[in-house]
């Protein structure tokens, strides 16, 4: 990979990023609310109403707004809250680690579970295992979240008793504790995942083993297992990368049921607090945020993408 496609593709990912910071702000500008009257209250005078839209330049025409607030995110300043008065980067930088920590752990177990039960329906294809995979791939991608979260906290969290149903608890105060109180939201979100993830893979291994050069692996008397493993698989996980990458933004996304559900304080339950509130700095910083981790996410996928495979070469 040549270091002109990287630059490239970062100039690519500020270009993504510069569009969708102008989406975002035009979007909070229709929405129907007045900074000034969030900030004061509705018994405000209309002295105090003007001074305070002075102060923020919400006087300004609305490109003057838009060019003050993308140089603030370009010092890493994203505003003040309306709801809190505090700044709004650092809460939503905070926010997004939980949520990131959430989609590691759920991504993990994913890869665990998922890329053994791919390998078994593709190599015992139509046997019983292919079948049973199969039929838990279905029942995992028909489940919404909402529905996942409620199975297993009836049957972990109520019936059981082994964990418990919502809080968070960072792991840095007490990492069991704060395990404990991330098993559930994990597994509601592993089960979708690893529905997608197995069959992609089970597909996409399949049409490889009927490819010439992995009969011509066989013929020359190589193990099963390294034409499985070193020939078969490599190849077959390329488009798995991709799967990954875009569930980067579907757990940005999804996660943010799985968080109001979960009472997680991740990067998802901030914007929806933010939007209830209609704070509208808190909106814009996190749908910048997210916006960026999953452009970043992409990137990354495509650098993974040449390492698996030599024969791709991005110039």
């Amino acid at each position: 990979m040549s270091p002109a496609y990287i630059l490239k593709r970062i100039v690519l990912v500020g270009y993504t990023l510069l569009v969708v910071s102008l989406i975002v702000f035009a979007i909070t500008q229709i929405l129907p609310a007045d900074a000034a009257v969030m900030m004061l209250g509705e018994n405000a005078t209309t002295e105090a109403l003007s001074a305070l839209r002075a102060k923020m330049g919400l006087d300004a025409s609305i490109w003057a707004q838009y060019g003050h607030w993308l140089a603030g995110v370009l010092r890493g300043d994203f505003g003040v809250s309306m709801r809190t008065g505090q700044p709004v980067g650092p809460v939503m930088i905070e926010a997004l680690g939980r949520s990131l920590l959430l989609a590691l752990f759920s991504i993990v177990l994913m890869l665990v579970l998922a890329l053994p039960l791919g390998i078994i329906a593709a190599v015992r294809r139509g046997r019983i295992a292919d079948l049973l995979v199969s039929v838990i791939s279905y029942i995992g991608v028909s489940l919404p979240e909402f529905v996942t979260a409620t199975l297993v906290v009836l049957v972990l969290a109520d019936w059981l008793q082994w964990l418990p149903a919502t809080g968070y608890v960072p792991l840095t105060e007490n990492p069991l504790q704060g395990l404990r109180h991330l098993v559930l939201p994990v597994l509601t979100i592993s089960v979708i995942l690893i529905a997608h993830v197995s069959r992609m893979v089970r597909s996409e291994l399949v049409d490889v083993l009927h490819t010439d050069y992995v009969r011509a692996a066989r013929l020359k008397g190589l193990p099963k297992r390294t034409v499985l493993y070193k020939h078969a698989l490599r190849n077959a996980l390329l488009p798995t990368i991709t799967i990954v990458a875009l569930d980067v933004g579907y757990l940005l996304g999804g996660v943010i049921v799985v968080e109001e559900i979960f009472a997680l304080p991740g990067i998802g339950r901030q914007l929806i607090v933010a939007i209830q509130s209609r704070d509208l700095p808190s909106i814009q910083a996190g749908a910048l945020i997210m916006a960026a981790t999953y452009a970043i996410a992409s990137f990354l996928a495509d650098i993974a993408y040449a390492r698996l495979d030599r024969r791709i070469q991005y110039d």
